[in-house]
């Protein structure tokens, strides 16, 4: 597998971990899922994020759900594994087990410890020296991590590290952050900013300078319309698509529920047997699944109208 480099673009979906009622990982559906985003346009896939519910898996089962989603990919697109954790052993352990199996890069967050700039540089050299030569994803998270990372201590992390390649940028929607990453002197060198947040700022990302999105949405093919649109250069079309999308995209983003929603509407789209979280996880009530499979059905109406 081609590793990740500084020219990463596209959408890198983040993948859900299917589940069985009993919570029981579905390897098979694992097998349907990386097919689904395979063929709504996917450029990369990253997995263990986390909206992937990798807080919730043992060693172990990380271990196969990496293993099992690299074999079906089979080299197609990059994937990206998630190896955050609170100790460097752990992280290390990790990723040269992903490694091995084929991964393409890793993905690191800061712990929520952290609280000045120049601990938080510290702790990403020291990341960078846990995972050796191995290209890692920068994820400023601010909303889940509670870590601030300003433009400087990003460019601080960047010029020091040569093996940080990409900036998973889902501060909210921070995107004056793009703007002044991508001025010239700000970074000692370009690299890959992809963007999370589900997507809802998708079009005004793109036009500020980002890559491309590394987030999950239960439509990735949205997405892909915006990305390739932006390409082309026709974003009038790729803004009409967006907006038809912008319901659901809105809905699936409420805090402590949004996860649910997205399974929710993948089992719904016939991609997972059961839209289950594993415990702790909130299921749906009838109410909020009625109002999703309302928005399904106006979004429906919608792509029609736009062919």
């Amino acid at each position: 597998m081609t590793r990740l480099s500084e020219a990463a673009r596209g959408v890198y979906v983040i993948a859900i971990t299917p589940f069985t009622e009993s919570g029981a990982l579905d390897l098979e559906g694992c097998d349907r899922m990386v097919d689904f985003y395979l063929e709504a346009g996917a450029t990369g896939l990253t997995v263990l994020g986390m909206m992937g519910e990798a807080p919730k898996l043992t060693s172990e089962e990380s271990g196969i759900v990496v293993n099992r989603i690299l074999k079906r990919v089979a080299g197609r697109v990059p994937v990206v594994v998630g190896v955050s954790s609170p100790g460097f052993a752990q992280m290390q352990a990790l990723t040269s087990q992903v490694m091995d199996d084929g991964a393409a890069g890793v993905m690191i967050a800061p712990p929520g410890s952290l609280r000045t700039d120049d601990q938080i540089v510290a702790y990403y050299g020291q990341a960078a020296e846990a995972v050796g030569d191995v290209p890692f994803v920068l994820q400023d998270f601010p909303l889940a991590t509670g870590v601030q990372m300003s433009v400087p201590v990003i460019s601080r992390i960047v010029a020091d590290n040569p093996t940080c390649v990409c900036l998973k940028h889902e501060d909210w929607p921070g995107l004056a952050k793009i703007t002044a990453l991508r001025k010239a002197g700000t970074l000692d060198r370009r690299i890959s900013i992809l963007c999370g947040n589900g997507g809802v700022f998708l079009p005004e990302e793109m036009e500020r300078g980002a890559d491309g999105a590394m987030t999950g949405f239960a439509y990735p093919e949205m997405m892909v319309h915006v990305v390739e649109g932006h390409a082309r250069g026709d974003m009038d079309r790729a803004r009409d698509l967006f907006d038809a999308y912008l319901p659901l995209a809105r809905f699936e983003q409420q805090p402590g529920l949004g996860l649910a929603i997205r399974k929710y509407t993948l089992y719904k789209r016939g991609i997972i047997d059961t839209p289950a979280l594993r415990k702790p996880g909130t299921a749906l009530d009838p109410l909020t699944r009625a109002e999703v499979d309302m928005l399904v059905s106006r979004l429906e109406m919608r792509l029609k109208e736009l062919n």
